[in-house]
């Protein structure tokens, strides 16, 4: 699996680190992404789904309502 959260689509983003020279090197900022294993109530069952910490609060928030429309429609990868 690729390292993308399947519920916002974060991806990894380029940038720079900067020493205090000012000198510039390529770097990835990649996102906080957590495998875990979700009880999801409308589909009636566990599901294994790789999530930045972000969609984690949200679902705690909101409920699995939204990650149970993405994987009807299949635009979720999961186990």
């Amino acid at each position: 699996m690729a390292r993308v959260c399947a519920l916002t689509g974060k991806r990894p983003k380029a940038g720079n680190n900067v020493s205090h020279a000012n000198n510039k090197s390529k770097r990835r900022f990649l996102p906080n992404l957590q495998k875990k294993r979700i009880w999801v109530q409308e589909l009636n069952r566990f599901v294994t789904v790789k999530l930045s910490a972000k969609a984690l609060k949200n679902i705690s928030k909101n409920g699995t309502g939204n990650l149970a429309r993405l994987i009807r429609e299949n635009r979720v990868h999961y186990r």
